[in-house]
């Protein structure tokens, strides 16, 4: 197996460990998350009927794009989400001014896009049992 491969599986089951891992914990306590993220942004820019939906949706979105990249299930448009959720992330952190979630957040898009432009060297995963 080509180096490239292996890394390339490694490096998306990271930040597939990661986005599952943030799901996981938010989806048995979702109105808590929600109910805080509401109060996070209730002195920001960004209207509540954009942030409670919002709030709901985000555990659910990170839970199915970690799921997704563990198995290597539609994994192009798996790291193209990712990486438009990691985008409403920054938005929404800049506009409350929570600098120190934000390197986090631009470290996560940094691995879904260098994952994309590698995309090609996606071996072990389930794309290429369903492309077959």
């Amino acid at each position: 197996m080509e180096n490239n491969t292996i890394a390339f599986a490694l490096t998306r089951l990271a930040i597939a460990a990661s986005m599952f891992g943030h799901g996981l914990v938010r989806l048995p306590k979702l109105n808590a998350f929600s109910d805080w993220m509401v109060k996070s942004f209730e002195k920001s820019m960004l209207p509540g009927a954009l942030v409670l939906p919002f709030s709901y949706i985000l555990p659910l979105a990170e839970f199915a794009i970690g799921l997704l990249l563990i198995l290597g299930l539609f994994t192009r448009t798996t790291l193209i989400a990712g990486a438009v959720v990691m985008i409403m992330l920054i938005l929404g952190t800049t506009l409350i001014e929570d600098w120190g979630a934000l390197a986090s957040q631009l470290i996560h898009a940094a691995f879904f896009t260098v994952l994309l432009v590698f995309v090609r060297y996606n071996g072990f995963a389930l794309d290429n049992l369903v492309r077959k």
